[in-house]
């Protein structure tokens, strides 16, 4: 009799051949998926740091100068060690990693003429301007030019260091929800009741809370607080231009007009200000009394 294959066996057979086929098929699917995943999430991660890296990436340094000051008039062009001021803020802005381009925004020929000699860029701005951030911004519009920050570099910093330009710059780069940056360093004592040396105080995000002519905050015994860590107010700044762009367009607020500080309309209309703090000596130049002390401390230095 002849033997014939138990129908059984070939039914089985096939059925397992099917489903070994159907498994190996389903995880090449998942694998495809997997991969497709992984792929579109490297591309995603790219793209977003990509964008991160170029994120208020064109930085330009603005100092603005102005002659008619009012407690210190022709300041800018005040010799230190044989130089104007105007020059050794310039010459220290210069050595600041982050910046672009630097100008001197000015309303004065005879301080753009003293800029022009040293190499220095400048740009005329109107007697207008009521401020350094409004004479920023005038300076930006007459440039022509594309950025995504503005440094207001104070002219009576000569001693100012390139390091605090970078640090207030990286500090708006990292804040997106900020249109405003600034510095602050540790108050001297001596320094408490001087309404030329504003005071700052900060959440604990690093946001600004508020600026003061007087001591803040002001404890109820009305003395200085020895062991309290007040913040000194660096006269730095930078600005998301967006932001720069309206600012003269605001108008002016009740604590601004009463403290006579402008980075109070900034946060009197709800804008957020990042602020960082760093080491430094504050050696602002506010009236002719402290042109000799700046010297001094060149000399000790050993600064020339």
């Amino acid at each position: 009799m002849a033997n014939f294959p138990s129908p059984c066996s070939s039914s089985s057979s096939s059925s397992t051949a099917s489903f070994g086929s159907s498994t190996s098929a389903k995880t090449w699917v998942v694998h495809g998926i997997v991969a497709g995943v992984a792929i579109a999430a490297a591309v995603g991660a790219r793209a977003y740091m990509t964008r991160f890296d170029k994120f208020r990436s064109r930085v330009l340094g603005i100092i603005p100068a102005r002659y008619a000051s009012s407690r210190f008039p022709g300041k800018p062009l005040v010799q230190i060690l044989g130089k104007p001021m105007i020059q050794r803020t310039w010459e220290r802005a210069k050595l600041a990693a982050t910046l672009d381009h630097i100008v001197v925004a000015t309303d004065d020929e005879k301080i753009a003429d003293c800029c022009r000699q040293f190499g220095a860029d400048v740009i005329m701005t109107s007697e207008s301007c009521k401020n350094g951030t409004e004479r920023c911004n005038e300076a930006l519009q007459k440039l022509g030019k594309s950025y995504d920050i503005v440094v207001n570099i104070q002219g009576d910093e000569p001693l100012i260091e390139p390091e605090i330009i970078d640090g207030v710059v990286k500090a708006l780069q990292a804040a997106p929800d900020a249109v405003f940056s600034t510095a602050v360093t540790s108050l001297k004592p001596e320094d408490a009741h001087d309404p030329n040396r504003v005071k700052c105080v900060i959440d604990n995000r690093g946001y600004a809370i508020y600026f003061s002519r007087g001591l803040i905050p002001f404890n109820k015994s009305g003395k200085v607080n020895q062991q309290f860590p007040y913040l000194l107010h660096l006269g730095i700044q930078s600005y998301d231009v967006k932001f720069l762009r309206i600012y003269p367009d605001l108008q002016p607020t009740p604590l601004q007009l009463e403290e006579d500080l402008e980075q109070l309309k900034v946060l009197e209309n709800g804008y957020k200000m990042k602020v960082i703090k760093v080491n430094h000596e504050a050696h602002g130049v506010d009236t002719p009394e402290d042109v000799g002390k700046i010297e001094s401390l060149m000399r000790e230095r050993n600064l020339s």
